[in-house]
């Protein structure tokens, strides 16, 4: 009897377990974050430029101390021009000690007539967001901080940042600086950036000078006896009670508040070789930015990956070959030159069609190719369309060129034909004429 209810229970076990086989485990799904809590947002891949999402990314607020990467930045471009070294040292200037003596604008008080080091300034800069220090840095570079705006807003038209506008070095609001408003612009002026504009402005900074990240990722620094932490709480391993916002790959970039901005974070974070920056304008609170942030990177990372999806020497059926005329061989073989790299997102196989576009100004009039061609010649353009649902689009028309393209490129030379066979050819294609005609002379009489 117990051997059959054995068996009974056996089988029993055994048609549940085939029938919960029929039906596919849940998907663990990281949808698109719906619920922002910021006025303006945006989350960007950071090698591609590729936006993987947005909110109101386009709209013009006030940066607060989100300006100073824009500062940062032109330092850092002036290190690498032999301009200014590390080493440097300066003494501050009357106008960057009145700010130091300001509790409310600054993080250290800095001494008059003594010698700082360009890397103490853009230290204190990078981790307190020190805005004396901000300042001292911008007339080093520039003379004055009203020559320095000029270089920030010229920087801007270079990069492209839609909707820039900078009247300071610090991310202060001029009316907040009294007498001492950058000479050229006006007593009540603000910085103006979108979450684009900053998203756009952190990527040329992490790729053109990625040692920003050696000090944006500083957790704290002492200058002068003080020591202050980094106003960024994502930062891992923080210390204290800030250790509950760390978030891993956190290494940048920039907070900012004020009155007229609220609370804004640009942020950056890198896992697994992706690395990914995030703005958020507007919150809240002074966690409430990190919280949304935490929210983009964790739908970024969880849902995008770079992948190769094209490999070098990849061919379009139909579009793979080109007629050559003049040549030891009719035809020549056409490829990709190099890997195509773009952003997948998860659930998206093949979120990308490729296709060739010749360049006609290479063709002769019957649409061929001219020997003598060399191997690897180019000659066109593969574009790369993206399929999927969501299209954001790129940060900048450059980037989406640059990443939607690739070179298309001969697999072969081909020799240009000896005299003598270009000689027989040109008889037999006159007499194949002539026998076309006759032919066609004839058909036309039945």
């Amino acid at each position: 009897m117990k051997k059959s209810i054995q068996a009974i229970y056996m089988v029993t076990l055994a048609m549940l377990v085939t029938i919960v086989s029929l039906f596919p485990a849940p998907m663990t799904t990281h949808a698109a974050p719906s619920d922002i809590k910021a006025k303006s947002a945006i989350l960007v891949d950071a090698e591609t430029g590729k936006i993987l999402y947005e909110k109101e990314a386009d709209l013009a607020l006030p940066p607060a101390s989100m300006t100073k990467m824009m500062t940062e930045y032109l330092v850092l471009e002036a290190i690498s021009n032999g301009d200014i070294s590390w080493d440097d040292t300066f003494q501050i200037s009357d106008y960057a000690h009145s700010l130091s003596q300001n509790e409310a604008f600054s993080g250290y008080f800095l001494e008059k007539n003594k010698d700082y080091t360009v890397e103490q300034l853009y230290t204190a800069m990078a981790v307190n967001s020190d805005n004396a220090t901000t300042v001292a840095l911008a007339e080093i570079v520039a003379g004055s901080e009203g020559e320095f705006v000029k270089m920030m807003n010229q920087k801007a038209k270079e990069m492209g940042l839609p909707d820039a506008e900078f009247v300071n070095s610090t991310g202060l609001g001029n009316s907040d600086l009294g007498e001492n408003y950058p000479e050229g612009t006006s007593p009540d002026a603000d910085n103006y950036l979108s979450a684009k504009s900053a998203a756009l402005l952190a990527f040329h900074l992490v790729n053109d000078y990625p040692e920003a990240l050696d000090y944006s990722s500083i957790k704290e620094y002492e200058l002068e006896g003080q020591n202050n932490q980094n106003w960024n709480w994502m930062l891992p391993n923080m210390p204290g009670y800030l250790e509950q916002f760390g978030y891993e790959g956190v290494d940048g970039m920039k907070t900012g508040w004020t009155d007229m901005a609220g609370y804004c974070f640009t942020g950056t974070a890198e896992r697994n070789g992706q690395r990914l920056i995030s703005v958020v304008m507007q919150t809240d609170s002074e966690s409430a930015r990190f919280e949304e942030t935490r929210k983009l990177l964790d739908y970024g990372f969880n849902q995008f990956k770079v992948q190769e999806i094209f490999s070098a020497g990849h061919q379009v059926e139909g579009e793979s070959t080109l007629n050559v005329a003049k040549g030891k061989e009719d035809t020549v073989e056409l490829a990709t030159d190099e890997p195509i790299r773009a952003v997948v997102k998860s659930g998206e196989e093949k979120p990308y069609d490729i296709s060739f576009e010749i360049d006609e100004s290479k063709l002769n009039d019957d649409g061929e190719l001219t020997a003598p061609i060399k191997k690897g010649e180019s000659v066109g353009t593969a574009k790369i369309t993206y399929t999927g649902e969501e299209n954001f689009g790129y940060i900048t028309d450059d980037l989406a060129e640059g990443q939607t393209t690739a070179k298309i490129v001969t697999q072969s030379g081909v020799e240009k034909a000896n005299w003598f066979v270009l000689t027989f050819r040109a008889i037999g294609d006159f007499f194949s004429g002539i026998f076309s005609s006759v032919a066609d002379w004839f058909t036309g009489l039945f």
